[in-house]
């Protein structure tokens, strides 16, 4: 589906999406136990994956009247699965789930689309590894498809900590049911720390102790950490047996970059309370671009209007998922905004520096890209027929530049935005964004 923008002003309320982050974690934590109600769970792509594999390894899901999830679970013990578990496009399951797959008596095979087997599993492999699991890529190439099993023996891993943070959630959610636990060694410093805080925070509320070894942050459990340690033979317990997934950040980022840049008044987010989301950093970037933006922390609403925006310097090592936005809002500010520590942001769903470096030049912006920095000079952009990469992220942070670009932007492949955000358009539509599709 291609999806054509014309600049607009855009104005009203619209509601956070639910995090995908949460939900994954939610999702496989109740797999995990005995079950759970996971409540105000994102539906999309990715997460319809990792309720697949909570399935292949016997457990069941049932989506609920209102919007809910009843998760039946595999009490710690998964089953070898009867076929390959096929993660589509979300890598978030197939690491996660990888490590679950190494709890089985036999083998699991895990696969998905060619832009999840071009994506790096082998420091997790290799983490399995030391842990007495089978774990190896069909490809020798550290790539899906995967396969895993003959059970977690062992409980001393050592393992990068700048590639993915995932492998560590992995390696936490699966080491609690394990009959020694797992102590973690990190090689490497840790990128993209707190979404290591999201899985701490999940594990506690299903009862789950797990440590932070070492650490440097007191907003971030998990920022300079030198390791982690999870006991083994523990129980998922859901308090009440339900969790609340909140709302996403990631995904308010773009609607954010919307009233910035074009609300008509203002434009108001709500379901926007605080949790261990890295990506909440977006409102103080916006603020120190000079963005009008306020956040009701205690109601969980954010307000934003059009704003005149400079260029700032910003990092990203912990917060990967905001370069797309953050390049974007650079585009049309004045001046120059230069996004830094980005190298991980170059293994996602795409390369999304390279990424974002060519559509944007596309409308116009000069661009400077380099391994570990992207420069964008602002001041303008100019409609143009841009690539949405099967890249949920990238799709969406173009749609928000198009609202101020120079005449009309077709993007090319928009439906991807099912990934993380399945109603994007129709939310954008009704804020008064001129959007066809």
């Amino acid at each position: 589906m291609d999806v054509h923008i014309s600049p607009s002003a855009v104005r009203g309320t619209a509601r956070a999406p639910p995090s995908k982050s949460y939900t994954h974690r939610a999702i496989l934590a109740a797999g995990y136990a005995g079950g759970a109600v996971v409540r105000n769970p994102l539906f999309s792509a990715d997460t319809r994956a990792t309720m697949r594999a909570v399935e292949a390894y016997g457990g069941s899901t049932t989506e609920l009247d209102g919007g809910d999830l009843e998760v039946v679970g595999f009490e710690g013990d998964p089953e070898t699965p009867s076929d390959v578990i096929d993660c589509a496009n979300s890598g978030t399951t197939i690491r996660l789930t990888a490590a679950t797959g190494a709890l089985v008596d036999e083998l699991t095979v895990l696969t998905g689309d060619s832009s999840l087997r071009s994506r790096p599993q082998g420091p997790l492999l290799d983490a399995l590894k030391q842990l007495g699991a089978r774990a190896e890529s069909t490809r020798s190439n550290g790539e899906a498809p995967l396969i895993v099993g003959e059970g977690i023996l062992d409980s001393g891993v050592s393992i990068r900590g700048d590639v993915s943070s995932q492998y560590i959630t992995a390696l936490l959610m699966a080491g609690a049911v394990t009959d020694e636990g797992v102590d973690i060694e990190l090689t490497t410093d840790l990128k993209s720390a707190p979404y290591v805080d999201i899985t701490l925070e999940v594990l506690e509320d299903f009862d789950i102790d797990a440590e932070v070894l070492g650490g440097d942050d007191s907003d971030v459990r998990a920022a300079g950490a030198d390791g982690f340690r999870v006991p083994g033979d523990q129980s998922y317990e859901p308090d009440d047996g339900e969790y609340h997934v909140p709302g996403d950040f990631s995904s308010m980022s773009y609607l954010f970059a919307a009233g910035a840049l074009a609300a008509d008044d203002e434009l108001v987010v709500e379901g926007a309370y605080p949790s261990a989301q890295g990506d909440s950093a977006i409102v103080g970037i916006l603020e120190d671009m000079g963005a009008d933006i306020d956040w009701d922390r205690d109601n969980g609403v954010i307000t934003v209007a059009r704003s005149d925006l400079r260029g700032i310097e910003v990092g990203v090592a912990d917060t990967p998922d905001l370069l797309p936005t953050i390049a974007a809002l650079g585009a049309a500010a004045e001046g120059t905004t230069r996004i830094t520590d980005c190298e991980h942001v170059r293994l996602k769903e795409t390369d999304r520096v390279a990424a974002m470096a060519t559509e944007l030049e596309k409308m116009g912006v000069d661009v400077e890209e380099y391994e570990d920095e992207l420069v964008v000079h602002g001041g303008g952009l100019d409609g143009a027929t841009v690539a949405g990469y099967e890249d949920h992220r990238i799709i969406m942070a173009l749609a928000t530049a198009a609202l101020v670009a120079d005449g009309e932007t077709t993007i090319e492949g928009a439906d991807h935005v099912d990934v993380s955000f399945p109603d994007f358009f129709e939310v954008l539509y009704d804020l008064g964004a001129d959007v066809e599709r």
